[in-house]
């Protein structure tokens, strides 16, 4: 493809080469590449054009104002990220025809799994980008990003559409995804928000900063033409109205479009009354929890959003399954239930404990612990959340990253007095399944999916799941 045919609103010097590839990675350049050359948080790209250049980029593209060898064709632009999301988008082409962009704290994972597995029940193709990796029809690549990098998710579409021939895609939307530009580009006729609590604030600082990242969805990647999906219950859900100038569908109690009338718990699910658009009906749900319910409502919404009838969707309901380490049942022991979650931000534990305490016939038992290199002033308000809504409360190693494990702990204990203190993360596992009793439940949160345990460089094999189902079958943790 020809340099003038990506560079769009870039400013282009040289000639009109042809580029065969795009990387901003310069080991990863070839000849006939183009290099974006971006200033990151620890590496800044501008310092490796020469290696790139060397190693066979025929163009770069940089900020504004940097010097880039005459040998080359020079692409400069005020937001270089931006505009590397529309070159990849430029580039790579092809997308799937309909594509929801979820956003939020809490929910986008079990909501963009939900519209996935609804999607498919309805005779579509149909896949999932988010903290899971891409799951769909004949595919499953776990990854670890929420939003991948622009280049990486524009080659996925392509490979989705054009491979996979996927047509329906839920996509998550992180806020550090939206900030840097990473889904520009992207074809969102959907964009859904499902809730606003703290996380995060080690980068975006302010809890306003970090709502104006996640309402770029709907001011500048949704179009004109585009449908909004928003939660009426959250507080912020006068200022996201305010935002958004599209088609808006609103769900939750208090909504006007996909209203939760009544709820009533069971064993393993919970039985729902809904109002869909002024129709009342009556569906199951398998998934425990509160929070489950308003993910899968902002599912449906989705789902007939992109055109599919009502009442053949919520007809599918019944049959959802739960998602990976989203209050994922991984078995009864001595008479308890355990459930492993990825809760790991105060509003995510408060939900969670609060979710499973209907379905406690005794104590609530809750193992967890807070990830190091992160907002520390979520510590000790996760230690009280959990100390106020578990009747046990044991502390333990999260993902400790580079800081001391110890620290951390100290940090978490300190809003959870009283509470147990087991380092070892394994060890802490143990010691809470071995302390049930018939009608406990056991929540072992923060990791959820993941299959590592991060702890300074290395990632140690570690799944909390894996572990209790060990412990559970009398093997070692």
């Amino acid at each position: 493809m020809k340099c003038s045919d990506l560079a769009m609103n870039c400013a282009m010097r040289g000639k009109d080469v042809e580029v065969t590839g795009i990387s901003n990675n310069s080991r990863a350049i070839n000849l006939g590449f183009l290099f974006a050359a971006l200033k990151g948080e620890k590496v800044d790209g501008r310092d490796y054009i020469d290696a790139a250049i060397k190693a066979g980029a025929v163009a770069v593209l940089a900020q504004t104002g940097t010097v880039i060898p005459e040998s080359v064709t020079a692409l400069t632009h005020d937001e270089p990220r931006k505009a590397l999301a529309h070159i990849a988008a430029c580039f790579y082409k092809a997308q799937p025809q309909t594509i929801a962009a979820v956003t939020g704290t809490s929910g986008k994972t079990s909501t963009v799994q939900f519209t996935r597995q609804l999607w498919q029940m309805l005779g579509h193709k149909s896949a999932s980008v988010g903290t899971l990796g891409i799951i769909g029809n004949d595919i499953e690549r776990y990854g670890s990003l929420t939003t991948p990098d622009s280049i990486t998710l524009h080659q996925d579409l392509a490979m989705l559409a054009t491979e996979k021939h996927i047509t329906h895609l839920a996509m998550e939307a992180s806020s550090h995804g939206l900030e840097q530009y990473r889904l520009d580009g992207v074809n969102v006729g959907l964009a859904a928000f499902t809730n606003l609590s703290r996380d995060h604030l080690d980068y975006h600082k302010t809890m306003e900063a970090y709502l104006q990242a996640k309402l770029r969805l709907f001011t500048d990647l949704l179009p004109a033409s585009g449908t909004a999906i928003v939660n009426a219950d959250i507080a912020e859900f006068p200022e996201i109205k305010r935002a958004v100038t599209q088609r808006l569908i609103t769900y939750g109690s208090s909504a006007s479009d996909v209203r939760l009338e009544k709820r009533t718990f069971n064993a393993h699910g919970q039985d729902l009354e809904l109002n869909v658009f002024g129709k009342k009906v009556s569906t199951h749900i398998n998934l425990v929890g509160a929070f489950q319910a308003m993910n899968v409502l902002c599912a449906l919404s989705l789902v007939i959003a992109s055109g599919e009838d009502a009442d053949k969707a919520i007809a599918c309901l019944p049959k959802l399954q739960p998602v990976r380490g989203r209050m994922e049942w991984v078995g009864e022991y001595q008479g308890g239930a355990v459930y492993v979650d990825y809760a790991h931000k105060p509003d995510a534990l408060e939900q969670v404990l609060q979710a499973l305490r209907p379905h406690t016939q005794n104590r609530l038992i809750c193992v967890f612990g807070c990830g190091g290199n992160r907002d520390t002033g979520k510590r000790p308000i996760m230690g009280a959340l959990a100390k106020k809504y578990a009747d046990i409360v044991i502390v333990t190693d999260d993902n400790p990253r580079n800081e001391d494990a110890a620290l951390i702990r100290k940090a978490v204990m300190e809003g959870a007095v009283g509470a147990t203190e087991v380092g070892n993360r394994g060890d802490a596992i143990t010691h809470a399944l071995n302390l049930l009793q018939p009608g406990d439940v056991v929540v072992i949160a923060g990791k959820g999916h993941e299959q590592g345990q991060i702890i300074g460089a290395e990632v140690l094999p570690f799944d909390d799941v894996l572990v209790a189902k060990n412990v559970m079958n009398g093997r070692a943790a």
